[in-house]
This record gives structure tokens, C-alpha cells and sequence, in this order.
């Protein structure tokens, strides 16, 4: 919608240009000026359009990990006192399909509690760095951002081999570039280039730093 304002706008511009003057030159300059804004729009369309599937893709992922149960839908209200101090299979897997059922509703507030019981009660050598990866990303949703860049430091330090591990690191890098710290998120990104050339995260990284130049 935005994109058919903009063209719409140029357009007009462009169709009064040619009645008030007749010269091929500036005209063919406005004419590029028009490609060049479609062209701009549409490259960050796919950008966000991409970081946008990716965060849906990962929050599937988690949902799928866990099986249902028909106690889950009651957590919100019981997990302080049905799992204190129980660390037993079915609780985690409770409280973490709670937690990423929250995060796919966008119950944001509900989700991030349910991560940090999970984070605080239970071990769990899958489920914990995701836990704290979904901390991270909910906090940057909601523009956290120093508490956002703790949790995603706390990952990438805590558990360095961790499959969501280049994907925070580029999260951080996003943190920079909100901050408006061009360069510690240039920086970043290309850390993540480097070091995990093949993973998801440096694809993200590489259009962003296209994007800033």
C-alpha cells in the first residue's frame, strides 16, 4: 500500500513535469529517480519481509519441538506452585510448549514470564539457550533493548556452540543499528559473516550491510 502511494505521488509529479516543461533531460532524470525508489522499496520490502519469516519459522520450530498436554493451557496461573523445584520431563516440556503457544498468540508479556521460570527452575541442554534466545527476541519486539542485549550476550557467551547462537549474535547486531552504533553493528555483522558463513544469520547480516552502505 505504501509502495502504490509513493508510485502514485512520483506520478503525478511526473505527469504535471511533462505538461509544465519540455525537456527530455530532466525528465529522463525523474524518470530514473521513480525506477530508483521502486527499486529501493522493493529491496526492503524482501528484507523485512524475510527477517519477518525467519522469526515465524524459529517460533514453529519451538512449538513443534513439544508434544500437547492438556494441562498446559493452565500454566499462566499454576507454574509458580505446580513446578517449584520440580525438574521432571513433563513439567519442562509443559512450561516450554506454554511458553512458545504464548509466543506464537503474541502474548508477549505471558511468554517471557513462562521463559524465565523456565530459565530459572529447570536444566535442559535444548530447551535453556532457546529459552533465552526467546527472552532476547521478545525484549527486542518490545524495545528492551539493554535487557534485550543481556540475554542475547548471555546465550552467545553461556553456550557458544548452541544452533541459535549466530542468529543472537546478529540480534545484537540489530541492537547496535537501533541504538543508531553504525559502526559496533557493521562490526557485528561482519563477525557473523565471518564466522558462520553457511548459517541463516549471515545471509540477514549481509542484506543489512548492503542496506547501511
Amino acid at each position: 500500500m505504501l509502495k502504490q502511494i509513493i508510485i502514485f505521488s512520483l506520478f503525478f509529479i511526473y505527469s504535471s513535469f511533462l505538461i509544465s516543461e519540455d525537456d527530455n533531460v530532466e525528465v529522463d532524470l525523474l524518470f530514473l529517480k521513480i525506477q530508483e525508489l521502486e527499486s529501493e522499496i522493493a529491496e526492503l520490502r524482501n528484507i523485512l519481509e524475510s527477517q519477518d519469516y525467519l522469526i515465524q519459522k524459529l517460533i514453529q520450530e519451538s512449538v513443534d519441538d513439544t508434544e500437547p498436554n492438556e494441562d498446559s493451557s493452565n500454566l499462566a496461573s499454576e507454574n509458580t506452585v505446580r513446578f517449584a523445584g520440580i525438574d521432571d520431563t513433563r513439567s519442562k516440556e509443559e512450561v516450554y510448549m506454554s511458553a512458545t503457544q504464548s509466543l506464537q498468540n503474541q502474548d508477549f508479556e505471558k511468554a517471557s514470564s513462562l521463559f524465565k521460570f523456565f530459565v530459572d527452575n529447570f536444566k535442559d541442554e535444548e530447551k535453556l539457550p532457546l529459552s533465552i534466545f526467546w527472552l532476547g527476541e521478545i525484549a527486542l519486539i518490545q524495545n528492551k533493548l539493554e535487557s534485550s542485549q543481556e540475554y542475547f550476550l548471555e546465550l552467545v557467551n553461556l553456550y557458544p556452540s548452541h544452533y541459535r547462537t549466530p542468529l543472537a549474535h546478529k540480534k545484537i547486531g540489530d541492537i547496535f543499528l537501533k541504538k543508531n552504533e553504525l559502526e559496533k553493528a557493521k562490526d557485528k555483522y561482519n563477525f557473523v559473516i565471518r564466522e558462520y558463513p553457511n548459517d541463516t544469520a549471515s545471509s540477514l547480516a549481509l542484506q543489512l550491510l548492503k542496506n547501511m552502505e
